[in-house]
């Protein structure tokens, strides 16, 4: 078996030589090890091409009340959320929001009667905030080399089960709805995939708010999304080549 150093100077090469331009993508926060190891994580998931190729996915988040459907191509999403309580104990309605995550337009519902005006502004943002958070949690590993993230690989350490993994430091350049939260990114040493993470709130903070895994792998058409998020929550994955239109347009189509 190839040495990790190896491996490593192999990601790099190929990367060179088959996508110029990839060595740029993440930009000048992007260290040369760091950037290796991101790009191995995106062939272990698959592969960028594989990534780019994946249409349309749905997941509930964490198991609960929020529910999308999302055409990655389109940008067009469906954001479904059933009645419950707000961290204050306030009733919180039943709420559809069908709307483009690029335009940030469209239509919205509060228990079931459309909205206009300034709560449809409200929900839109609110719709777009929900899907940056959410996605976020369903495929972070595909974004490590997105523009606007810095990257820096920090060194070697145990994850909570004991398993060695290398690990990156990421942090954002104004992007995204909190840009000044810190992660340290574990990416296990014998799946080469991200398997555990460190939320802090702030780049100073030196306690993490949370450490959770990203676990139990699993393949969905030609890609890997990780299936364990702490909890023991089942967020109620899919991938699809082909889903109705009316799926991002209809507020009565019935999603099974």
């Amino acid at each position: 078996m190839k040495s990790h150093r190896y491996h490593l100077l192999a990601v790099l090469l190929s990367v060179a030589l088959l996508a110029p331009n990839a060595l740029a993508f993440a930009g000048p926060q992007a260290d040369a090890e760091g950037r290796a190891i991101a790009e191995s994580v995106m062939e272990a998931m698959g592969g960028r091409a594989a990534w780019d190729g994946t249409r349309h996915v749905s997941w509930n988040f964490f198991g609960g009340a929020r529910q999308h459907h999302w055409d990655k191509w389109t940008g067009d999403i469906r954001i479904e959320a059933a009645e419950g309580q707000d961290r204050a104990g306030n009733r919180r309605p039943a709420t559809l929001t069908l709307m483009n995550i690029n335009t940030r337009t469209g239509r919205a519902w509060s228990d079931g009667v459309e909205v206009g005006g300034e709560k449809l502004v409200e929900m839109l943002e609110s719709g777009w905030a929900n899907w940056v958070n959410d996605s976020y949690w369903m495929f972070m590993p595909y974004k490590l080399l997105d523009p606007g993230v810095n990257l820096t690989y920090t060194g070697e350490d145990l994850m909570a089960d004991d398993r060695a993994a290398d690990v990156l430091e990421l942090t954002f350049e104004s992007v995204g709805v909190t840009p000044g939260n810190r992660y340290l990114i574990y990416v296990a040493r014998d799946t080469g995939l991200v398997e555990q993470w460190s939320y802090f709130p702030t780049r100073e903070a030196t306690e993490p708010g949370f450490t959770m895994p990203w676990a139990d792998w699993q393949r969905f058409g030609d890609i890997l999304i990780a299936t364990n998020h702490g909890r023991g929550a089942d967020w109620n994955i899919a991938v699809y080549d082909e889903l109705p239109a009316a799926l991002y347009t209809d507020p009565d189509y019935s999603v099974e």
